[in-house]
């Protein structure tokens, strides 16, 4: 069973086609306008997004408008970042991270490795008992096309319930709640790390491979791989996001 449906439950934009070259270094890049819906009677009321963590992937806001905050759980504790117009933010895989929106907060998100958080390296912080149930999971975070809205409200609820328990067991000291989230969502992807190797191999590190090789090239005094010079355009496919509403940028032709 696919515990991640697709595309709808991510925030970065689907891989290119094979024939169009990826972003630089591999990445991929989305406008993001955070979620400005407050969180339901009985929380704490804020607006924002979607609490999720990614096991392989360092993430990076650009905030371009508004202002808000990333709520973040490491081994370090809770954080509350400030977030305006200008700021530039990244984390590392395994960082817990909730965005608020204090009013029409608006970024590009880049996202390190492009192909891996569409294939599911993006585990939300639903309670306990339905990590621990793959086909539970999957429920809860499948987006019902007849209400996109309304069920992507009701993950973000489910969601944030989580982080609060969470976020309460790590304040008490209780540093186990993270390893306790990191081996759930570990035993969640398990079955697709075979397939993310592969999208990895295929992507950013056959970029890394090419300026490798442009790199030995050129030390040879050989630069015949500027006479294939290209440019390319893409357009950007409004989405669901867990955070917010979405303009996944997708590389989609050649100019020339």
């Amino acid at each position: 069973m696919n515990p991640f449906p697709q595309p709808a439950s991510t925030d970065a934009p689907t891989p290119p086609p094979h024939d169009l070259p990826a972003l630089p270094g591999g990445i991929g890049l989305s406008g993001l306008r955070v979620y400005d819906w407050p969180a339901a009677p009985g929380s704490d009321g804020l607006c924002g997004g979607t609490p999720h963590l990614h096991l392989a992937c360092t993430e990076a806001y650009a905030v371009t408008g508004g202002s808000g905050a990333v709520q973040t759980l490491t081994m370090s504790g809770f954080a509350s970042t400030p977030l305006t117009e200008g700021d530039l933010l990244w984390f590392t895989p395994g960082t817990v991270h909730r965005l608020i929106n204090h009013g029409d907060l608006r970024m590009i998100v880049l996202m390190q490795n492009a192909g891996l958080p569409e294939a599911g390296d993006a585990v939300l912080t639903f309670p306990s008992e339905v990590l621990a149930d793959p086909a539970a999971y999957a429920r809860a975070a499948a987006l019902d096309p007849a209400d996109p809205e309304g069920s992507a409200r009701e993950r973000r609820e489910l969601a944030v319930s989580g982080f609060t328990r969470l976020r309460n067991r790590l304040e008490s000291g209780d540093t186990s709640a993270l390893t306790d989230l990191h081996t759930a969502a570990l035993r969640l992807v398990s079955a697709r790390l075979p397939d993310w190797r592969t999208r990895f191999e295929r992507g950013p590190a056959a970029e890394v491979a090419r300026t490798a090789a442009h790199l030995d090239a050129l030390a040879e005094g050989d630069a015949s791989h500027l006479a294939s010079a290209s440019v390319h355009r893409g357009g950007a496919v409004p989405a669901w996001g867990m955070c917010g509403r979405l303009d996944k940028y997708e590389r989609t032709e050649r100019t020339e």
